[in-house]
Formats: structure tokens, sequence, C-alpha cells
């Protein structure tokens, strides 16, 4: 059976437009400003206070790891009681490939890596909806040796650099995903795999999304009533069965568009419509343009004189 999650996961074609070591001394905080886009920290020594968009303190120690999937507002600072070392606690030193935060001189308290990601693929709404405000992972070592993989990797010249690159990111949203701490609190695909039922219904869809589909016949598969499962499929999903469908349906089309993977009438008959004007129709009013113009080339980037 296709694995849902690893299926979306590679659709995304994640990268690392921008990562850093980082490390703080005495009393430091850091104050920033993102703009929405996902990013990733471990960290790698000591502990640290961490505020994103205004949410709750959370403290973090060594080999936690936390996706943010979009930073507008951070604060990062030292834990423990402040001491009068005279040091401006928002100053920055840059120490080799670190930058230190506080204290340029003494011990670091703490060391972290962080990484901004990117996605090849600009329908991201699926798995932003997998996911929680800030997922928090704690005590995972193997997140912390793909995040040193990955640091690595980017700091490297070698061979096949982007391929190696991309399937360490891949990997890591997987494992940081599927880790206990992905959360089930909030409706999301998650939650729909995480229930046993409702698990087979979304596998099928994925495992042959043209076929055309039924509540009834998801119902059934899923050994529920049709409202039992309509009911419980919107609850721990946040979407209808159909809708859930069509949003995946949509997500194949765009990536085959993109990717000129087969003509306008073999996606459409890929994803189960009938007719290349039928799925136009249900492209247009799902995307906001025909599959014809989504498929274009962009033009090229003027040039300056």
């Amino acid at each position: 059976m296709i694995d849902p999650l690893a299926e979306i996961v590679s659709m995304l074609q994640p990268s690392l437009p921008f990562s850093k070591a980082a490390s703080g001394s005495g009393n430091w905080r850091v104050d920033g400003a993102g703009d929405g886009s996902p990013f990733f920290a471990v960290i790698l020594e000591g502990s640290t206070r961490l505020s994103i968009n205004g949410q709750p303190d959370v403290d973090l120690q060594e080999n936690d790891f936390v996706l943010i999937p979009a930073a507008y507002r951070f604060t990062m600072s030292s834990t423990g009681e402040a001491v009068d070392d005279h040091t401006d606690p928002f100053r920055v030193t840059r120490l080799g490939d670190e930058t230190r935060h506080g204290d340029p001189t003494g011990a670091a308290n703490m060391r972290v890596l962080i990484g901004r990601l990117a996605f090849g693929s600009p329908d991201t709404t699926l798995v932003f909806a997998l996911l929680p405000c800030l997922l928090h992972v704690r005590g995972q070592a193997r997140l912390t040796s793909l995040v040193r993989m990955i640091r690595d990797e980017a700091q490297s010249d070698r061979p096949a650099k982007e391929i190696v690159l991309e399937r360490l990111l891949q990997l890591l949203l997987i494992e940081a995903l599927r880790s206990d701490a992905a959360g089930l609190e909030t409706p999301g695909l998650l939650r729909g795999l995480a229930d046993r039922q409702l698990g087979i219904a979304i596998r099928l869809m994925h495992e042959n999304p043209g076929k055309a589909w039924t509540v009834e016949e998801l119902a059934a598969t899923a050994m529920l009533s049709r409202s039992v499962f309509f009911n419980r499929f919107q609850k721990q999903t946040g979407m209808a069965p159909m809708e859930y469908l069509l949003s995946w349906r949509m997500a194949l089309a765009k990536d085959m568009l993109r990717r000129r993977d087969g003509g306008i009438k073999e996606v459409a008959g890929r994803i189960g419509y009938g007719s290349a004007s039928a799925f136009s129709v249900a492209f247009s009013r799902f995307v906001g343009v025909a599959p014809s113009q989504y498929a274009r080339p962009a033009p090229p980037a003027s040039q300056g004189a």
C-alpha cells in the first residue's frame, strides 16, 4: 500500500536555502522576524528558551528538535537567572563559522544548528495541515544526526549534492512528523492516519486517486457507516472525505503539470476525470488558473542593462 505521508513529503521537493551554527554565552537574547517560511533548529549543547509567534515560551535542551511551519516572530534567549556580566545580551560576534550571541569570550551555554526550508512544490497546503504551530521533539538523537549531516552536505561541494540534500531533508521531515511529538492534538492527516479505520480509506485514496470514490465506498473500506465515517473523517482530519480527495487529486495534477508529465487529457484521466474539459473546470475552480496556463513555463527574468 502507498504511504501517504512519504508520498506527500517526497512531492514537496524540500531544499535548504539557509542554515547556520550559533551559540550563546552569558546573558543573551535574539529577537527575530521571519517571512512565514518554515524553519527548524536542533540544540547541540546546553539549553535555551524559545518563543514563536507570541506562543508560550518553550525550554529546549540538548538534542531537542523544533520545526516551525510558519515563523513570523521569534525570540531565543539564555535560561536561568540573569548574571550581571556587563555584556549586551543582544551583542552578536562572528567566531569562525559560528555566530555568537552575548559574551564573545565566555564559555558557551548553548549551541544550535538552524535551517530555513523551502519547497520546490508550491502546493504545501496538505503538509502544513499535518503540523502543529510548533513541533517539539525531545531526546531523538536520530534527528540531531540528520541535521548534522544536512549541515555538512550543505557546506560541501561533493557530486550529486542537491539530490543528497533533498533526500536528507525528506528523511528529516518524515522522522519529525512520525515522532510521538508530532502531535495528534490538532486535526490533520496524521490524526487520520493514526486512526486504524480511517487510515485504510486514506491510503486507498492515495493508492488509486483516479477511482470514482464515493463516501459510501470509503466508509465500507473503513468498516463504518456512512454517517459515522463522514463525521469521524472530518473531526480527525479537519476536512470532509471528498474535500480531502479533491485536494490530493489537485496536488497530483499540479505536480504532473509542473513536471510536464503528460498532457492535460492524460493528467485528467490519471486523477479520475472522464474528460479534459471536466478536469479543466475543476482545476480552474480549485487553483484559480486553467491547467494550460498553470503548465505554461514562466517567462525568463528580464536582464538589467
